[in-house]
């Protein structure tokens, strides 16, 4: 009896997967499957489609050169060239592969800025004005010129007459960046309507060590910039976007501690001043990441 009922049940089981009679397979006949499979068919057809509708919708709505929204912060970051591990400099002077692989940074990050490329690429520009391109109404302005930033400009720190950038000699060269924005135009209106162009100033960065807060101001020495007043030249701005102008160069600011305290952790910040961006919003005090850098340098001598 038991034999009989396993016979059935393997039975059913393989008229349930084909049944020869009905010509049903798993249950559904030839036409019940092409209409599901149509249905389903029909179904995702118009899920796609409505999906490539709305994409299509919404990058209408987008511009290829500017972002719709920007809701980045106003005032825009800054960034050190070496960046070294967690924003430190720690290298001896002893050693030279301790500080070769910043010298070899700096090297890589300021070729394209070679008086030769730059003059190839982009224009010599008036200095101390913004270098405005408006577009024709509905017609664009593009690709947009940029202004040239010549290697030359950093001296001590361009490479060019110290291949070492000071790091042999203990007197490190750090170059100073600022974040793109599109369409900021730094700058300060002065009392004779001219516009003072942002600048940047470093310092020693105060820290808690404990209870109490302490500077290393008697350990940071004396500071060169390069330009010598250290500042972002107008002319380098308003930025358009990187597919707008494909060969801007991004201006810098070089900083040479010449007279830095050897042997011992010394905490640097560095902050942009004069800067007034389009909605008048001031450097806050209160974010620590915005118009301002810090880092850690520590240069050691047996």
């Amino acid at each position: 009896m038991a034999k009989e009922d396993e016979k059935k049940e393997s039975g059913d089981w393989k008229e349930f997967f084909w049944n020869p009679r009905t010509h049903e397979l798993l249950g559904r006949t030839a036409s019940s499957w092409g209409l599901i499979l149509l249905f389903y068919l029909v179904f995702y057809t118009f899920l796609a489609g409505m999906f490539c509708l709305t994409m299509y919708v919404m990058l209408l709505t987008l511009d290829d050169y500017k972002p719709t929204w920007q809701d980045r912060l106003a005032t825009p970051g800054m960034m050190i060239r070496p960046k070294g591990e967690a924003l430190e400099i720690t290298y001896s002077i002893d050693q030279t592969e301790s500080w070769d692989t910043y010298v070899q940074a700096l090297e890589n990050f300021l070729a394209p800025y070679n008086n030769s490329q730059q003059a190839m690429n982009n224009d010599d520009c008036p200095q101390d004005k913004y270098f405005i391109q408006e577009d024709s109404g509905e017609v664009r302005n593009n690709p947009k010129r940029s202004c040239q930033f010549n290697r030359t400009i950093l001296e001590d720190c361009s490479g060019l007459t110290d291949r070492t950038y000071g790091y042999q000699d203990g007197k490190p060269c750090v170059l100073i960046k600022l974040n793109r924005v599109i369409g900021m135009t730094p700058g300060k209106r002065g009392e004779n309507n001219n516009i003072q162009a942002p600048f940047v100033t470093c310092g020693a960065k105060r820290y808690k060590a404990g209870d109490e807060w302490k500077e290393d101001s008697d350990s940071i020495g004396e500071i060169a910039y390069f330009p010598p007043n250290g500042s972002f030249n107008l002319m380098y701005y308003p930025y358009y976007g990187k597919r707008a102008q494909v060969n801007y160069s991004q201006p810098l600011v070089a900083v040479k501690f010449t007279n830095i305290t050897l042997n011992m952790d010394v905490n640097v910040e560095c902050k942009i001043n004069s800067l007034t961006t389009n909605n008048n919003t001031q450097i806050s005090e209160r974010d620590k990441f915005a118009g301002r850098v810090s880092f850690k340098l520590r240069i050691n001598k047996a």
